[in-house]
């Protein structure tokens, strides 16, 4: 694997998942009461719970984006 390819991998991969936070958000704001409605089926959650968790998987999965796709991508670019 050359650093070109690396290079795309990381650039794409940071794409899609930044892609993937800004739907799961889009769907969370627009959609909130229906899916609240059916994962407390499923499970017994306050709102405030559910409310939580979808965040904090959220900004976990910004954090790790950043961490593990953008910072890289971003050090090969100056390196090379």
């Amino acid at each position: 694997m050359n650093i070109e390819l690396l290079r795309a991998v990381l650039g794409w991969s940071a794409i899609l998942n930044l892609l993937l936070v800004t739907v799961w958000f889009a769907l969370f704001r627009s959609m909130h009461d229906r899916m609240y409605a059916i994962h407390s089926r499923w499970f017994h959650l306050s709102e405030e719970t559910f409310d939580g968790i979808h965040y904090a998987g959220m900004a976990a999965t910004k954090i790790a984006t950043w961490l593990l796709f953008v910072m890289p991508y971003v050090a090969l670019r100056i390196a090379g």
